[in-house]
């Protein structure tokens, strides 16, 4: 189902569906309230969400769809907008599985990758299974059925101490990555590394919506930067962030890996090859397997390593993945990482 207040952009959106066989227009809606009251009648197995919509808007949408009815719900913003960009980043948190670029006409040079890109979004997300979900405060949370869990496990405590973190996350990312940084303190000792897998377009938009939530600053990672303390880096779009020597970060235009531009697994080895074990790895909620592998580097290395246990994963694919291989040590429900990371860098003294 199509919600777009535009008819020339909702005429584009009808346009790129039809076009691919795996898609099926059940329904459009030009208002968040057409939308709601639409719902049930169309019971869509994906929406297409227009952010800025009179008079309820996209995100007030997303979370009535989320509380009342849930359906898997791709953004697509405008994202050269600051403004729909941070309603963009709001719809992820609240219950939103992804964003994506609005098209624009035929004639656009661009307008091929991004019809194909809607496209894959929606064939992808039409498969998540969102259900409601409340004892741990988060309203929603989805698996791929059959997905076997896990008993949450603390581990080891590595005995170097750490000094550089490495986070990762796709889909469910935002929440995910806000609830995590967000527990953290504003003087948290250790650099934060992080890559979510998102459009590029998307990135500078993501960085400067989560600086805003969480107590650290936040802040695209810079080719030849110093890794600082108390700051997280946000892989830049479509480009690989490593952990470089003395601490340097590394901007690369490398192929993808596994498919992914940046990838996890590319962050996660660069941190087992310089910070050994001294590192921490996180690996949240996602599609895929990207950074099960890099994460493994980093347990060989020595160091600690932290997987989102099905519980509370938005799409158990990445740390389920990082589970099989036996990659981390911890696998923890999403409020407890915080706390958890807490106690690697300052651990309790002995009694």
């Amino acid at each position: 189902m199509l919600v777009e207040d535009s008819l020339v952009v909702r005429t584009l959106l009808s346009h790129i569906i039809a076009r691919d066989p795996r898609l099926e227009l059940a329904g459009a809606a030009a208002s968040g309230e057409e939308a709601l009251a639409a719902i049930d009648t169309v019971r869509p197995d994906v929406i297409s969400m227009d952010i800025r919509l009179p008079g309820i808007d996209g995100l007030e949408t997303t979370r009535r769809i989320m509380a009342e009815r849930p359906t898997p719900i791709v953004v697509v913003a405008d994202a050269v907008e600051d403004s729909s960009l941070r309603i963009s980043m709001n719809a992820l948190r609240a219950g939103a599985l992804s964003v994506v670029e609005k098209p624009v006409a035929t004639t656009h040079a661009g307008y091929d990758a991004v019809s194909g890109q809607i496209c894959t979004q929606l064939r992808i997300m039409a498969a998540v299974p969102v259900i409601r979900r409340r004892p741990i405060g988060a309203e929603w949370v989805a698996r791929p059925a059959g997905t076997p869990a896990r008993s949450p496990a603390a581990g080891p405590v590595p005995q170097a101490p750490p000094s550089v973190l490495a986070i990762a996350a796709s889909t469910g990312g935002p929440p995910a990555l806000a609830k995590v940084l967000g527990a953290l303190p504003r003087d948290f000792p250790l650099p934060v590394l992080l890559v979510q897998h998102m459009g590029g377009a998307f990135m500078e938009g993501f960085a400067n919506w989560l600086d805003g939530v969480v107590p650290m600053s936040v802040g695209l990672a810079r080719d030849g930067g110093s890794a600082e303390p108390g700051r997280v880096h946000v892989a830049p779009g479509d480009r690989h962030l490593e952990l470089g020597a003395g601490g340097r970060l590394r901007i690369t235009d490398a192929p993808p890996v596994g498919g992914q531009k940046p990838a996890a697994t590319v962050l996660f080895s660069s941190v087992a090859r310089h910070a050994g074990p001294r590192g921490l790895g996180v690996l949240l909620t996602g599609m895929g397997e990207d950074g099960a592998l890099g994460l493994l580097d980093m347990r060989r290395a020595g160091a600690a390593t932290v997987a989102e246990h099905e519980s509370t994963a938005v799409v158990y694919g990445m740390p389920a993945a990082a589970v099989r291989l036996e990659a981390a040590i911890a696998v923890l429900p999403l409020d407890r990482v915080a706390a958890h990371l807490s106690r690697l860098v300052q651990p309790e003294p002995p009694l």
